[in-house]
């Protein structure tokens, strides 16, 4: 007898010391990999920030041994929500500004600047977010008001899409605009032979030359606020599109300094003055940060009237927008792209830009390719252009909230026959069979939750319209999962280290109240993160 226990405590013994140390293991979870097969899993063990094993609870354990074993108890876990077009580090620093969101009226707009110029941190007075497309007359406004209350101080009023401003007179003499100004690419409106104080994409940059930066010590402190509200909505990762040298500068300062844990995929502005210096370095990594490339626009947005369309706008004779530089600016561009590893992501909004943008591509792409160059947003194309993106392998890149903002009033811009092939999701990923989704924070709220929803219902958070908005362009649940995680990693090339949860992979993970994969449909807005890991480390 005596015999037959020291077999089976050697047994166990040697069981015990075969199994690996790790340093976490999450068990008793719904972990859905979202690997190549979708597959579903209980637990999976960490070490050194990377996954180093998926599968049941009963495999895992009897591989792994942890300090620290984490029963979940059947909650569902997710890779970690990675954004794949957004502005972090502008809507970081844009925390200083007066926040004009969800405003209703002018009046109110004008109520708030001047409550926030009590306080103000600056002369300049610089507010962000207002879209007139969300008041009684959604017409622009006008600067007189803002002359009579800040005759003596600058007032500088940002639309919500961030392609059209509103300057008073002390902010237009700053800079220079009067009546005789002309700017290429952008519109300096005139009513009546009076500036309205509106500027329109390239003639906004004419006003905010002049605006100044804040310090770099106070950026790195809205970095660091920013990224705890992105890691309690569930994200990890992020594609930061159009930042300049200075900025790419700054994110590395803020990493070395163990403030930014955030992985971030950074895409410098389209500057002249860069084009040489980072060719010549190329795309590279320096731990959670990676430069890929650069943010071009082409046009500008369609609430401001800025997207550049084949046909006059429904409810704006004789007006199509604009392409802020000469198409040669962008041949160019491309051309230079083509003999690098980097990608060129444009951002084009109307159908024009959208032709022009994807026939220079092909041209210097040619067949197809794994480039993965990307034409940011792709709002709308001719319906004689979806198959260009399959062609030569042009990635879309989406914001699927963009179409249910823009829902209430986009019929107005197009008329019916173009809306059909506007926010065309689902007949975009057919193109190359993968579609990376982000939001374009802040132009559209964070919350990946919103993005998903917005992905497979086409309702916005009052759950209107109930049928849905062009729902024949919906995606599935596992079409927009994949959106939010493995492709938009995919779009970065970061498909072998993020966005599915596989042995080898960061240990970038999330953690919800319930499943968004079977909850009912007016439920999904309901789905709360309750923890968010990122390299395996609780950060939320």
């Amino acid at each position: 007898m005596k015999k037959i226990i020291s077999i089976l405590t050697l047994f166990f013994i040697g069981l015990i010391s075969a199994q690996k140390n790790a340093d976490l293991i999450i068990q008793n979870a719904k972990i859905y990999t979202v690997n190549q097969n979708f597959d579903i899993a209980e637990a999976m063990a960490i070490s050194n920030g990377k996954i180093v094993a998926v599968g049941k609870n009963d495999e895992i354990l009897k591989k792994f041994k942890s300090k620290n074993i984490q029963n979940l108890y059947g909650k569902t876990v997710f890779p970690g929500f990675i954004d794949a077009h957004c502005h972090f580090t502008g809507f970081a620093t844009d925390q200083w500004k007066c926040e004009l969101w969800g405003t209703k009226s002018w009046d109110e707009i004008v109520a708030k600047i001047s409550e926030y110029a009590k306080t103000a941190p600056k002369e300049w007075l610089y507010g962000r977010s207002w879209d007139q497309n969300d008041w009684a007359i959604k017409e622009f406004p006008t600067k007189e008001k803002l002359d009579e209350l800040f005759p003596n101080r600058p007032v500088y009023l940002k639309r919500i899409d961030g392609h059209a401003a509103i300057a008073n007179q002390k902010a237009l003499d700053i800079a220079g605009i009067n009546l005789n100004t002309k700017i290429g690419g952008g519109e300096i409106e005139q009513k009546n032979g009076k500036l309205t104080g509106i500027l329109v994409d390239n003639a906004m940059l004419l006003v905010e030359k002049f605006i100044p930066e804040i310090d770099d010590k106070m950026a790195i402190q809205y970095f660091e606020d920013l990224q705890k509200t992105c890691f309690s909505y569930g994200l990890t990762s992020l594609h930061d599109c159009g930042i300049t040298e200075h900025t790419f500068g700054l994110l590395e300062k803020a990493q070395t300094q163990n403030v930014l844990k955030m992985k971030i995929f950074a895409l410098l502005e389209d500057n002249p003055n860069y084009y040489d210096k980072w060719i010549k370095k190329g795309r590279f990594t320096n731990k959670n940060i990676t430069f890929g490339g650069f943010k071009v626009y082409s046009d500008g947005a369609l609430g401001s009237r800025g997207a550049c369309l084949l046909h006059d706008y429904s409810d704006k004779k004789g007006w199509r927008g604009f392409l802020l530089s000469d198409q040669k600016h962008f041949e160019n561009l491309a051309k230079l792209l083509i003999k690098s590893n980097l990608q060129m992501c444009t951002h084009a909004i109307g159908d024009s830009a959208n032709r022009t943008i994807l026939k220079i591509y092909g041209d210097v792409l040619g067949v197809k390719n794994d480039r993965r160059w990307r034409i940011e947003h792709a709002q709308i194309v001719d319906k004689n252009d979806f198959d260009l993106f399959g062609k030569y392998s042009i990635i879309p890149s989406v914001q699927p909230t963009h179409a249910t903002s823009d829902m209430y009033w986009a019929e107005d811009r197009l008329g019916k026959e173009r809306l059909k092939y506007s926010y065309a999701y689902e007949d975009l990923l057919k193109q190359n069979g993968w579609l990376p989704l982000g939001t374009d924070f802040p132009v559209e709220e964070i919350n990946p939750i919103k993005t998903f929803f917005a992905a497979v219902a086409r309702k916005d958070a009052k759950n209107f319209p109930i049928n849905g908005f062009q729902k024949e362009n919906a995606l599935t649940r596992e079409q927009a999962l994949r959106g939010m995680t493995i492709w938009a990693a995919k779009a970065a090339f970061q498909e072998n280290e993020l966005g599915s949860l596989e042995v080898g992979k960061s240990a970038d993970f999330v953690v919800l109240n319930q499943d968004l994969m079977k909850v009912e449909e007016n439920k999904i807005l309901e789905s709360k993160v309750l923890e968010t890991f990122s390299n395996g480390r609780k950060v939320y």
